[in-house]
């Protein structure tokens, strides 16, 4: 943490708030302690960084007030309904100030998502924390400005009463914020993200289980009493009848028995790791940090590693896991696995002879070879950090936006465009991609480039349809292959967990 102390600049009271009825202002919040985050939606450093404010929150809720500052990277960020929805999605419960073109961010000369300020009861930046990682440092010098302002009869003690999102908008949609979907012979599988479970149905939507209690927890047994954190990726052992399934904010990969109806962790330990560099361990007794997609090939499980920008691979007859590609540094570099780095890869596929990889920080689509000496290349998109927009094509000259999601079918791919609101089909041979459906952003189904998504984030194909995890509008799209027609699944009597027991 860097110390400085200078007079905080008071926060704008002519943009957007949201989580609140009324903007804030430092000048109201004297005698508080104020934390001002600065994040974007995005940036899988800024969601960890979240569970930290939380503790720290519940903690001193009597003088401490979080204010989120949103400075979005990328243009679909800069709507307010979308930060709305993340606000949903990830269970804010502090005031979010939206930083319309970054003066925020420029009066408190931030140079980097996360940056932490902290400002006395007096109005005064005292301390700075980029990165992740601070919660223990945090938790020291709150108590300590507490005691320290106390002494001198300085400090508030009442609970700031805030507005929330969520009473404003209760979540009673049968599914909440899916982010992947899987279609098998074996049926339908979606991470119904939102309600930390996983639905079971017929390829037509028929309810077959609900696996999960729809509370947030680390916890294995039966289809009742087991608990999931934001799962994502899901993978099929169709042989045995096993689904893999990355459990992403528990960072945890979890296996689970369809016909046993049991669930069980195999690799993590439930702390996120902090070591960003290649390593590797057994099972349940290594680390993991943030796992968003799985694929399998014979007996191994490769893994979207978002939180450390990496590629695993996992030995399911040995239960080992370790770093396939990339050093953990967040960038776009091809060459050796080995020299590699990706920058959040949130999306994973393979055709048997190469992994393609859907990363979404730099809004690019990887390949990687399964060869005695794999090579990383750029099939699609800048690989630049900030070289993102909307721009079919071939190659380099290719324009992304936070892609989430990728699919492999009969030497195509297809990608879950995330922040454009688009599917594209984009050749792993020539890198040509191209928009097949999709436009703007809304809920609409009709043919190709007409039907419209909201932040499309999972992809799956069986058989004669497309399905696709809908994130923002809280629902699963089938299409029709041979005509792209999109339809809108229902699922007859699935239910949100706390509106009733499907």
């Amino acid at each position: 943490m860097k110390t400085v102390r200078v007079r905080a600049p008071e926060l704008p009271q002519n943009q957007p708030w949201l989580n609140t009825d009324k903007p804030l202002s430092l000048q109201q919040l004297r005698g508080r302690i104020v934390i001002l985050d600065f994040w974007t939606y995005c940036c899988i450093n800024c969601l960890h960084v979240l569970p930290d404010l939380k503790y720290l929150e519940q903690k001193y809720k009597d003088s401490l007030t979080v204010i989120g500052v949103h400075s979005a990277k990328f243009d679909n960020e800069k709507e307010v309904e979308n930060i709305r929805q993340a606000i949903l999605r990830y269970d804010i419960e502090h005031p979010v100030l939206v930083d319309t073109g970054f003066q925020v961010w420029q009066q408190y000369a931030v140079r980097a998502w996360p940056t932490l300020m902290i400002i006395d009861p007096e109005g005064y930046v005292i301390s700075s924390a980029a990165g992740e990682g601070n919660r223990e440092v945090l938790d020291e010098l709150i108590a300590k400005l507490i005691q320290e302002y106390r002494d001198k009869g300085a400090i508030a003690s009442q609970e700031l009463s805030l507005i929330l999102e969520k009473q404003r908008q209760p979540s009673t949609t049968p599914i909440a914020f899916p982010g992947k979907v899987l279609a098998t012979a074996t049926g339908l599988f979606i991470a119904d993200s939102g309600h930390h479970r996983i639905i079971w149905s017929t390829l037509d939507g028929e309810i077959l289980h609900v696996i999960g209690t729809g509370k947030p927890g680390l916890t294995d047994g039966d289809f009742t009493q087991a608990q999931f954190f934001a799962p994502q990726g899901m993978v099929l052992d169709d042989e045995n009848q096993l689904l893999y399934l990355a459990d992403t904010e528990n960072h945890a990969i979890r296996r689970i028995n369809l016909p046993l109806q049991r669930v069980e962790t195999i690799a993590g330990t439930g702390e996120q790791s902090r070591n960003i560099r290649p390593y590797g361990g057994i099972g349940q007794k290594i680390a993991l940090n943030s796992p968003w997609d799985l694929t399998m090939l014979k007996n191994y499980l490769f893994i979207a590693m978002a939180g450390n920008h990496q590629i695993w691979q996992m030995d399911l007859e040995k239960g080992i896991l370790q770093t396939y590609a990339g050093t953990g540094a967040e960038a776009c570099l091809d060459g050796l696995v080995a020299d590699s780095a990706f920058a959040q890869p949130s999306g994973i596929t393979t055709n048997g002879r190469e992994l393609y990889v859907a990363d979404s920080e730099g809004s690019s689509i990887r390949g990687i070879g399964l060869m005695l000496d794999p090579q990383v290349r750029t099939i699609c998109g800048s690989g630049e950090l900030f070289g993102f927009g909307d721009v079919d094509g071939t190659g380099a000259d290719v324009r992304l936006q936070h892609c989430l999601g990728i699919e492999s079918a009969q030497n195509f791919l297809w990608v879950a465009d995330t922040y454009n609101h688009k599917i594209k089909l984009v050749s792993p041979h020539s890198g040509n991609c191209q928009t097949i459906l999709g436009g703007v952003a809304g809920l609409h189904d009709a043919q190709g480039q007409n039907s419209c998504f909201n932040e499309p984030s999972g992809l799956s194909i069986f058989g004669a349809y497309l399905y696709v995890a809908d994130t923002n509008n809280h629902a699963i799209k089938r299409v029709a292959l041979d005509t792209l027609t999109v339809n809108t699944m229902e699922f007859s009597g699935l239910c949100a967990p706390d509106v009733c027991i499907p």
